[in-house]
Parts: C-alpha cells; sequence; structure tokens
C-alpha cells in the first residue's frame, strides 16, 4: 500500500522557497548545458537533485506528497530553470506535469504510481500510436512511441492509443512501468539536444484497466481522479492547461537568451572592419532597439498565459464549465505566446553578430532549442491560429482542444 500525506503536510515549501530551488537548478544547468547537449539527455544525478529539492510536487496531490500549487507556480517555476538551459528546462516541465495527468487516474493507478515514491517521474508520448487488444481486467498493448522527453530517468510511460471499450473504441492514455517498455535511442536533433526525447517501445504488455483514461474524459476535466483529488485544479480541461508545459520552457529560453545578450554586449567593444569600430555594442541603436523588442515580446508572452491561467482557474473554482471560448482562447495563447518568445531570441541572436556562431555561446543555443520547441504541433502557430480562426467564422474547429 502506498504511503499518503496528511492533508496538511507541515513541509510544504512556500512558493517563494520553491522558485529559489528551481533558481538553483538553473544556474547548474547553465553551466552543464554543453555537457547535457553532447551527451543528449540531462544527467541523472541533476534529475535527481529536482527530486531532492522537490521540484516534481509542484502539482502533485497533498495525499501523495505534493503541494497542489496551480499552473501560475508551475510555470514560473519551469521558466526559472529553463533560462538556464533549455533542454533542463524541458525535461523538468514535462515530469512536472505529469503528476497532474496521474492525479485524474482512477485512485489504484495513483497508488500504482507513488507506491515506491513521492518523487516518481512519468515520461509521455500523446500520439495514439499504440494498439491495444481486450484482455480480463485490462488490456494488452503493443506499439512505438516517439518523443518521450526525459524518458532515460523515467519509472514510468504515460503513452496514447486507442482504447477498445464495451461501448466503441475511444483514443486515451495508458499507464505503463519501466518494467514493460524498452528504450529506442533515435535521439539526434539540431536542438532541445539533451532532452532526450527517445522512442519507447512496449511490446503486447498487459495494462490494467485502472491504468487507463479516456481522451474525453481528460478533455472535459471529468476524470476519475476528481473523485478523490477534489482541488480545483484537477477539473481544469487538459487541453486548456497542460500546454503550458511547453510553452514555459519557451519563456525560460527567452530570458536567458535576453540576459545572455544583455551580460556579453554591455560592456563589448566591437572590431568592426568598416563602422562602428571601437564603440560599445551598447551605445547602438539597433543594439538598444533588440533588447526593448526583446523585453516587450516576453512581457506580452508572460502577461498572456498567466491571464488564461488565472481566468481558467477561476472558472473552475467557481465550478463552471471551461466551455469552448476559453478552451480556443488558451490554445490560441499557448501557440502565439511561443511566437512571441521565438521572436524575442531571434532579436537578440540577429544583433550578437558573428560572435554567437560559437557552440560554446549560449545565445545560439538557447536560439536553436525555442526554434526546435515551437515545432511541436501543439505550438504550430500555423496549425493553432487556423483553429481558433475556423471557431471565430463559425465552422468546425479541426484540432485538438
Amino acid at each position: 500500500m502506498a504511503r499518503v500525506a496528511t492533508a496538511q503536510t507541515p513541509s510544504i515549501p512556500s512558493i517563494a522557497e520553491l522558485l529559489t530551488r528551481a533558481e538553483k537548478v538553473g544556474a547548474i544547468a547553465r553551466e552543464r548545458a554543453p555537457e547535457f547537449e553532447k551527451a543528449r539527455q540531462v544527467s541523472s544525478d541533476l534529475v535527481e537533485l529536482m527530486r531532492e529539492l522537490e521540484l516534481f510536487r509542484v502539482m502533485q496531490p497533498k495525499r501523495f506528497g505534493g503541494f497542489e500549487y496551480g499552473y501560475d507556480v508551475f510555470v514560473e517555476a519551469v521558466s526559472r530553470v529553463a533560462s538556464g538551459d533549455g533542454s533542463t528546462g524541458w525535461v523538468y516541465s514535462l515530469g512536472a506535469v505529469h503528476p497532474w495527468m496521474i492525479a485524474c487516474y482512477p485512485e489504484e493507478a495513483q497508488h500504482d504510481f507513488w507506491r515506491d515514491s513521492y518523487d516518481t517521474v512519468a515520461a509521455v508520448s500523446y500520439a495514439p500510436a499504440g494498439k491495444a487488444a481486450p484482455a480480463p481486467g485490462g488490456y494488452r498493448l503493443s506499439g512505438r512511441w516517439s518523443f518521450a522527453s526525459g524518458v532515460d530517468n523515467a519509472s514510468w510511460g504515460i503513452v496514447g492509443g486507442i482504447i477498445p471499450m464495451a461501448d466503441g473504441a475511444k483514443p486515451g492514455f495508458f499507464l505503463v512501468p519501466k518494467s514493460d517498455y524498452t528504450i529506442h535511442d533515435d535521439w539526434n536533433t539540431m536542438g532541445l539536444c539533451g532532452t532526450g526525447s527517445k522512442t519507447i517501445v512496449v511490446e503486447d504488455a498487459f495494462i490494467p484497466e485502472h491504468r487507463v483514461v479516456t481522451f474525453q474524459q481528460m478533455l472535459t476535466g471529468q476524470t476519475p481522479g476528481t473523485a478523490i483529488n477534489t482541488n480545483p485544479i484537477y477539473r481544469q480541461p487538459m487541453l486548456a492547461v497542460v500546454p503550458n508545459c511547453l510553452v514555459s520552457p519557451a519563456l525560460g529560453m527567452a530570458r536567458g537568451a535576453l540576459q545572455a545578450f544583455i551580460d556579453q554586449v554591455g560592456n563589448r567593444t566591437t572590431r568592426g572592419a568598416v563602422a562602428g569600430g571601437n564603440n560599445r555594442m551598447s551605445e547602438f541603436a539597433t543594439v538598444q532597439l533588440r533588447v526593448a523588442e526583446a523585453t516587450a515580446s516576453i512581457d506580452a508572452a508572460q502577461l498572456m498565459v498567466h491571464r488564461d491561467i488565472r481566468e481558467t482557474s477561476e472558472a473552475v473554482h467557481a465550478g463552471k464549465t471551461v466551455d469552448v471560448d476559453m478552451r480556443l482562447r488558451n490554445r490560441l495563447t499557448h501557440a502565439f505566446a511561443t511566437k512571441l518568445c521565438v521572436q524575442a531570441v531571434d532579436a537578440v541572436f540577429v544583433a550578437m553578430g558573428g560572435s554567437a556562431l560559437g557552440m560554446h555561446h549560449p545565445v545560439q543555443r538557447f536560439w536553436r532549442d525555442i526554434h526546435a520547441a515551437s515545432s511541436h504541433i501543439s505550438l504550430n502557430w500555423d496549425a493553432v491560429g487556423s483553429m481558433y480562426g475556423q471557431h471565430v467564422f463559425g465552422l468546425e474547429p479541426k484540432g485538438q482542444y
């Protein structure tokens, strides 16, 4: 039987303390980013430090040792880690959002997941790529799921598939222990190299019925887990809030790139062969404008993201339904906020000139990482933007919201 924390555990850190811990991890990640990039994964010792600092418990249920903070705290914690290194922030973000998702599963699955440790981490691949067949008490599952970020340091996988149910097949998510899958190392990329987003392979594994949740349950916020986890944060529709786990690393990367730019050009003197030689870069109006553009873009992205989080939280706390208008507005924000963050990093990368081209330079790494992040289908501006436009014009939106 899993340990169950008391509802009012005195060990819950304050928000300020939690964010300080996240900053500590971000500072370490900043120094070790080249190492993680070369290894193509964040080191196990840094993930273990995140566990020791209880960073994965941000949105975890209190009854399982968590803090039950909302997505506002989650976004800020992730951003502070990602401001040191995009890959580390991405891995932390995906690891920290999934306790919220586990809290939506049936109670028995939650006990399975947290039986051995309150700091258990899951890797996820949402695409319904698996094939499941009915079996007594559950399902037999097989398939391959790519882009499972941080899988090397995870103990469980959450993978998508079509669930054969009595009332018809439905898309959903299977919870699979590490003992039931293997990892195919196929992660060789130009950005987010350190995320180790490899492929999970499952071959005819038995998945008990209680380790399955349907996409429709997650989409509406009406999941089995809300019967025991009564905090309204667990009633938020999945796609209205979970994509914040992709946006928040982008926010952190943009902040990190801007700060690295300011630190490096503030006292730098140019060696221009034609014009501007021997002048401080900070004196150039173009450089000043790029700082202003990046700052404004980041601020706008943050304001949009936190507005959506606040209004969605207020709705569920008031017992209201998060309607399609709000869900699509949130999805629009996820994509556009990321676009703004890319714009911020592009501005400072171009302004750095040739000095940012070295592989050791943090700005070029942030530039590659944020472009890799923005290629995620959930953040793709054309896909999400057109879906929102379809809704505005009374058409059926083509996408997930």
